[in-house]
């Protein structure tokens, strides 16, 4: 049995929809004061509301400084600190690389790889109060492990998410806090809606367990990586993808 986070106060960071909103669910099901945190004070105050009495939305931008300073002032006004941050912002706008402007690769890379920077930062004054702490950050298979047309600046900012954890949880260590990340592979989102059972299929046909992954996957590998049982576990990532980055080519599942 793991031991009880109730109690605990964690930050979700681009928490309003998606992966990020399932997280601060399963947290605050599991009994933790939940920090939801999104552009829109609206899109975060209905899922703290869905989350229950103990959470509170937050609008705050994390890829500034001042954004970031917010949301952990929030947490502190509220709860009385921050034990947890879960680093989700992110956004995946499609773009070649012959059409893909300054502006296009500098947006992706601020939003999914400097908030993270500036989130870390910010919270770690709480953390190092408390006397330890757990960052868990949401990176991807797509830039560490594959490639896919068009993302280009998001693979390139998700490898980056974890040059970054590597030597963030080398340089925390000593406080007691750990830095981690979950990789999920193609995880059943609103981002999805609209494109079609014929491209959805084709999807679930590159996965060894056929079927897409759900958000309560990648939230439930980050509820362990927060866990007082992961307390040895720093600099460390998590796939959570049912498999698609295994076989070596569609003759491997053809195979099965």
């Amino acid at each position: 049995m793991f031991e009880p986070l109730q109690g605990k106060t964690v930050i979700v960071t681009g928490a309003s929809r998606g992966i990020g909103k399932g997280i601060a669910l399963r947290f605050a099901a599991a009994g933790l004061n939940t920090v939801v945190v999104s552009r829109s004070l609206a899109e975060a105050e209905a899922v703290a509301a869905q989350a229950g009495a103990q959470a509170i939305g937050v609008a705050a931008d994390v890829s500034t400084p001042e954004g970031c300073a917010a949301m952990v002032a929030a947490a502190v006004a509220r709860f009385g600190g921050v034990d947890i941050l879960c680093a989700n912002a992110g956004i995946f706008p499609a773009a070649k690389l012959a059409e893909m402007t300054v502006a296009d690769f500098d947006h992706v890379i601020s939003t999914n790889l400097k908030s993270t920077f500036l989130s870390v930062q910010a919270v770690l004054p709480e953390m190092e109060k408390r006397g330890q702490g757990r960052v868990v950050i949401t990176s991807s298979i797509t830039g560490p492990i594959t490639g896919y047309p068009g993302w280009s600046h998001y693979g390139a900012s998700k490898a980056g998410q974890l040059g970054f954890m590597r030597t963030a949880a080398i340089e925390l260590a000593p406080k007691r806090i750990t830095v981690n990340a979950v990789m999920p592979g193609n995880i059943a989102t609103e981002g999805l809606d609209g494109m079609g059972a014929d491209y959805i299929a084709g999807m679930e046909a590159a996965i060894p367990q056929k079927r897409l992954g759900s958000v309560a996957d990648i939230a439930n590998a980050a509820l362990f990586l927060a866990s007082n049982e992961a307390a040895y576990i720093t600099g460390q990532t998590i796939v959570v993808d049912g498999g698609q980055v295994l076989p070596e080519s569609p003759a491997a599942l053809e195979a099965m």
